[in-house]
């Protein structure tokens, strides 16, 4: 049996346009999935929802993003990249089309489900081609530099679709969203390849033995989740994604304009300056905790994860704890370290790559993507639920002592995630023959 030849160590041309291609269609993404961040008080008033009902599009949304993730990562495995992401960007396309339309709350939930099984192929799809077109070596700072960008879609979100809405209407507004995902279906089917040419199957290459693999799901599906879920590696991966980037999530996807508006007092453009500054900032931090992360492999949870859960719980404390409104220099930490949220959580998939064998590639990625969608869905609806609780469920209601309560219900899901990686850590650990396994007394 002759094997291809490995995988260059300096990616061609055409890798880097398909990589290009999938990042840009990522963005679009991430611009789908945030496009009712900057218009949440619109759409409050479009449907006369209150808190509870709207933190319900992005929990919809969301459940249905991380629910799909392991199936999306079994056809990742069985089909590649390209069919998958091209379908992904048609799904987000015909629920934005739904949205632009509906004319009630039960339709708009439904738009926000096409959109959520839509949006949880692009990324995991994303990731694949990383790992088939590019060397191992360079798979951690890849991986950063392909979730970085893609949050540029938030900006996306913030700017140019809340100033369209407020020029045009609502129906014009998701209606070009639409047409820019079937535009985007047609430039991925195009343009990516789900392997290069010279190969007959999707492979990794490891850079230091030369050893390739063929990329293929195993022929029993739920023995390759079992097996995937059964090593403490990708357990440490899930509770990684769980713990790190929820918090930013519920901020900038539904809950950070409505507060720092209707209960910090800022104006809109201000708000919308502070929350383009998540997505600056997450990405000035990518490439730091990438290489970090390359260099301490095996301290990279007690010296980089576990950290940021820390910096994150500690400015939301502080900035609840304030009396009165925040000052803005304040707010403007308290983005910055939910935006570092994100990069540390790309850790998550190094853990994923690094645990699982090539087979299980994409189950595993989507167990791990499962994980940070499963904290955020759960999050947000307690933001929600919290606020009509307290009588503050509507954008004519919004107060900042509510608020303020409403946020606290996310320091459970640090303390839960942090222990489980702590836990997930040792594990791994004693797998990896880092530390001798304890001996019961």
């Amino acid at each position: 049996m002759t094997l291809s030849p490995p995988l260059r160590s300096t990616p061609g041309w055409r890798a880097w346009l398909i990589w290009s291609v999938a990042v840009a269609a990522y963005i679009l993404a991430i611009a789908n999935r945030a496009s009712l961040s900057a218009v949440g008080v619109d759409a409050a008033e479009r449907f006369q929802a209150d808190a509870a009902t709207l933190s319900l599009f992005a929990v919809v949304q969301l459940a249905v993003y991380g629910g799909m993730q392991i199936p999306i990562g079994v056809l990742l495995d069985r089909h590649g990249s390209r069919p998958i992401m091209a379908i992904g960007m048609v799904l987000m396309a015909l629920g934005q089309l739904v949205m632009a339309l509906s004319p009630s709350i039960g339709i708009a939930l439904m738009a926000r489900v096409f959109l959520g099984a839509g949006d949880a192929a692009v990324f995991p799809a994303a990731l694949r081609l990383v790992a088939t077109w590019f060397p191992a070596q360079r798979g951690p700072m890849m991986m950063q530099l392909t979730g970085q960008l893609g949050q540029l879609g938030q900006l996306v979100a913030l700017v140019p679709v809340a100033a369209l809405l407020h020029a045009t209407t609502w129906t014009i507004t998701f209606g070009s969203i639409a047409g820019l995902g079937v535009l985007f279906a047609i430039l991925v089917w195009a343009l990516i390849r789900n392997r290069p040419p010279e190969r007959a199957a999707d492979v990794t290459v490891n850079t230091e033995t030369g050893v390739v693999k063929v990329v293929t799901s195993a022929i029993d599906t739920g023995v390759g989740i079992r097996a995937a879920w059964a090593h403490p590696g990708t357990r440490l991966a899930f509770w990684s994604h769980f713990t790190t980037p929820f918090a930013g999530t519920a901020f900038v996807l539904l809950w950070g304009m409505p507060f720092l508006t209707a209960a910090e007092g800022l104006s809109t453009a201000a708000a919308a300056g502070v929350l383009s500054l998540f997505v600056v900032a997450g990405m000035g931090f990518g490439p730091l905790l990438g290489e970090l992360s390359r260099r301490i492999p095996t301290r990279r949870s007690l010296g980089l994860v576990l950290p940021t859960v820390a910096i994150q719980l500690v400015a939301w404390i502080i900035v609840i704890a304030w009396p009165g409104p925040a000052p803005s220099w304040l707010l403007i930490l308290l983005v910055v370290a939910l935006a570092a949220g994100g990069p540390a959580s790309m850790i998550a998939f190094d853990h994923a790559r690094t645990h699982n064998p090539a087979h299980r590639l994409s189950t595993a990625t989507g167990l791990t993507n499962a994980g940070g969608f499963l904290a955020a869905l759960i999050a947000i609806f307690l933001i929600g639920l919290t606020l009509d609780l307290q009588g503050a469920g509507t954008p004519d209601t919004y107060s900042l002592d509510a608020f303020r309560l409403a946020f606290l219900t996310q320091v459970p899901l640090w303390l839960l995630g942090a222990v489980f990686i702590i836990v997930e850590r040792k594990r791994t650990r004693i797998r990896m023959g880092l530390d001798p396994e304890r001996r019961p007394r």
